[in-house]
């Protein structure tokens, strides 16, 4: 038996915001697109996504066949770029995200959409290189890039060892792609201890 700090509570702290519970995880393989990076960085942030994706055992292909690539991520060097992005709203569904991202302190901003069950669809990401992520590690960027966007995370995690293994045994194929219980937290506890 393995001691782990994410505690029932904690965990389903990770997957609650509002009051509500939800965690989710891809219910389709995952078809990324990177834009604004260099090659030489799109190669670390691709070996990156991939480690992530067979770590939680999850397929990634290279188009998703309604949408093409259903994981986009935008690397910009300050918020302002948004307003050059066409279709942004569109996109985004999310009319004034520019105005908002640029008056706020974040550096990275990401939404979900979900399939009709519930399970994630599409990944959209923004990441601002531009402030406090301009000096960033590229490597442990990615990775962190990566591993916000395996789940329905309420809020921005760190990449651990046991946050691995919480995205790993989310994926398990006998729990939920989506679940809305809070009872879901102590399923995913009872699965790092094992």
């Amino acid at each position: 038996m393995t001691q782990t700090t994410l505690t029932p509570e904690a965990i389903a702290g990770l997957f609650t915001r509002d009051g509500r519970y939800l965690c989710a995880r891809w219910g389709r393989p995952v078809a990324p697109v990177i834009f604004g990076l260099a090659d030489d960085s799109l190669a670390v942030f691709r070996d990156a996504l991939r480690a992530v994706l067979a770590h939680a055992r999850h397929p990634i292909a290279e188009t998703d066949p309604e949408m093409g690539a259903n994981m986009m991520t935008f690397f910009l060097r300050g918020w302002q770029e948004l307003r050059d992005l066409p279709d942004l709203d569109r996109l985004t569904g999310q009319p004034g995200l520019a105005e908002r991202l640029q008056g706020s302190d974040a550096d990275q901003y990401r939404l979900f959409r979900f399939d009709a069950d519930g399970a994630i669809r599409a990944c959209i990401g923004f990441v601002n290189m531009g402030g406090r992520l301009a000096e960033a590690h590229p490597g442990q960027l990615a990775e962190t890039v990566a591993v916000r966007a395996m789940l329905s995370f309420a809020r921005d995690v760190t990449p651990t060892q046991e946050l691995a293994a919480l995205i790993r045994a989310a994926y398990d194929p006998v729990m939920p792609a989506v679940a809305t219980d809070p009872s879901h937290a102590l399923r995913l506890a009872a699965r790092l201890r094992q």
